[in-house]
């Protein structure tokens, strides 16, 4: 079985494909007035690892706090709290195929459902 795409498995090359790929499709800030702490594509970089790692937020919170190289990949100048990171995923997949995604469509209203 062939793949299209490219597997690997280093989270740092993960990281750099993510962060290309925000700077590509988001802007840096969801709103004008945000804190500017971190940018959307931190997060949405910190979402791929998440799922990259498999673990929940506080783990990869901690798996950043561990690991110089991942936050330096990232630019990130400190580590966000995981309520941050839970809050910022939710914005980022509103709506999106990773909200579709997730199972029997029980976001959805029953007019959609049922169409």
């Amino acid at each position: 079985m062939t793949t299209t795409r490219v597997m690997t498995k280093s989270p740092n090359a993960v990281a750099k494909q993510a962060m290309e790929t925000a700077r590509r499709s988001l802007p840096a800030y969801s709103a004008r007035r945000s804190p500017k702490k971190f940018t959307q594509h931190q997060h949405f970089a910190i979402a791929a690892l998440r799922q990259f790692f498999r673990v929940d937020y506080r783990g990869i919170a901690a798996i950043l706090a561990d690991s110089i190289e991942l936050r330096q990949v990232l630019k990130l100048k400190h580590v966000p709290h995981f309520s941050t990171l839970a809050y910022a995923e939710k914005r980022l997949f509103k709506g999106g195929f990773h909200a579709s995604a997730q199972g029997n469509g029980a976001d959805r209203s029953p007019a959609e459902a049922s169409a």
